[in-house]
């Protein structure tokens, strides 16, 4: 089973100006494809051929790097499309409550978000999470992924500078500020914490 490059769940134009088409032409259509080309052709004639994506990064973790790297890039980029929405929206129902519990209002989340994602070290991802009934702000550097630890993703930012760099030169908190409140999908969110198990990468 070849796994394919998800399309984008928006126009390409649909996050202007806070990421354009011209970056999404290039995140997607090559450093995305790139990813899903490596992890197809490291798998091929492979105990792994068949498996889904999830279980390829957790046996490649800590045994094949290459392969890991690839794999979880491949993951994350698809969760991260869908994290994206091309118009604002707010959360609400348990996601909302949680919120509340665990950072003490929305605004302060979104603060917490961008500073946190401002202040990653090089590349990465800043996610929100939960662990039980507790949400959380995590980071993972370079192709590191959390959709096997345990940890529940909910959404996720890409803060690699292919993701920004185009739009917003080295101005990453200006483009994190753009996407936080602007683009952040809200509703994928909920749906993800709302079935508690982690989004699976369509096959």
């Amino acid at each position: 089973m070849a796994f394919e490059l998800i399309a984008l769940p928006f126009d390409s134009a649909a996050l202007e100006p806070a990421i354009s088409a011209r970056t999404l032409s290039y995140h997607h259509g090559k450093h995305h494809k790139a990813y899903i080309d490596k992890t197809n052709a490291a798998i091929e004639g492979t105990d792994l051929a068949d498996a889904d994506l999830e279980t390829v990064i957790a046996k490649a973790r800590g045994s094949n790097q290459g392969l890991f790297n690839n794999s979880a890039q491949s993951w994350n980029h698809g969760f991260y499309w869908y994290s994206l929405s091309p118009e604002a929206q707010q959360p609400s129902g348990d996601l909302a409550k949680k919120i509340d519990a665990s950072f003490g209002s929305f605004d302060e989340l979104k603060k917490k978000l961008a500073e946190r994602g401002a202040g990653h070290f090089s590349n990465g991802w800043v996610w929100l999470a939960a662990k039980g009934d507790t949400l959380s702000i995590e980071e993972t550097h370079d192709g590191d992924t959390l959709v096997d630890t345990g940890t529940l993703p909910l959404l996720t930012i890409d803060v690699w500078e292919h993701a920004y760099y185009l739009d917003h030169q080295n101005l990453r908190p200006d483009y994190l500020k753009q996407v936080i409140e602007g683009h952040i999908n809200w509703a994928f969110a909920a749906e993800n914490l709302a079935r508690g198990t982690a989004w699976k990468y369509p096959a």
